[in-house]
């Protein structure tokens, strides 16, 4: 079972950081590919190893997981044509899913993290988990506030809203976390643990720590499908 990254993974992204050119790009393409197989194979053991937890990974893919390396410069100011680090979101519903999830970052230099959570929901599903939460405050609070959870990742960080959402007053006891569009709880992982045996086991960790706060999320998500088959 491979537990850990390779230094020529980190390497190469190390390099492509420095020379990210077409030119450069397909003279190290051997160099990518190799870095690209390194991070499924590793990602893979990951999905195998938290779908004895978590069933919505069970008998995904890596390669369902895995972003592109090539950037869409369509619409952008940044024309820079390789995204500067190797992800995935391991999730129900794989890579491009509202659904919250997994996601695994990988940028040397001791950028790396592991990120949990919902991400900027659509506005019928970001109103339906701030129902959630308000209905269940003390439910959510238990969860984002148990020691093994605090310990690992401290306080749920995603963008919030400056003011408080339609429907919901300051005096709501809620308001806080009803204010945010997007709901994470974020690791750092430095190169020293990307390099380590202990790689495996600690996102494993973090990740069966993390999962009660996606089952929470989910649930209204799964609720509003429902509501919208039975219409």
């Amino acid at each position: 079972m491979k537990k850990r990254l390779t230094q020529a993974t980190l390497d190469f992204i190390k390099d492509l950081q420095q020379n990210n050119q077409r030119d450069w790009f397909q003279e190290n393409k051997a160099r990518y590919e190799a870095a690209k197989d390194d991070f499924l194979e590793f990602v893979q053991h990951l999905i195998e190893g938290a779908s004895q937890f978590e069933p919505a990974l069970q008998d995904q893919q890596a390669k369902d997981t895995m972003f592109r390396i090539y950037r869409d410069v369509r619409f952008s100011n940044d024309k820079r044509p390789y995204k500067d680090h190797l992800c995935a979101y391991m999730a129900e519903g794989g890579r491009k899913t509202i659904n919250p999830g997994y996601y695994l970052h990988i940028n040397p230099n001791n950028q790396s993290f592991l990120a949990c959570g919902l991400w900027m929901p659509p506005a019928p599903e970001l109103k339906a988990v701030r129902q959630e939460i308000d209905y269940n405050l003390e439910e959510f609070k238990n969860i984002i506030e148990a020691p093994d959870f605090k310990k690992k990742f401290g306080k749920i960080q995603g963008e919030k809203l400056k003011t408080n959402p339609k429907g919901y007053d300051a005096e709501n006891p809620a308001i806080d976390l009803l204010r945010h569009k997007s709901w994470n709880a974020s690791y750092q992982i430095p190169d020293e643990l990307l390099l380590s045996d202990q790689l495996y086991d600690t996102l494993l960790g973090l990740m069966k720590t993390v999962k009660p706060m996606l089952d929470f999320l989910i649930r209204p998500l799964h609720d509003l499908a429902i509501a919208e088959k039975e219409k």
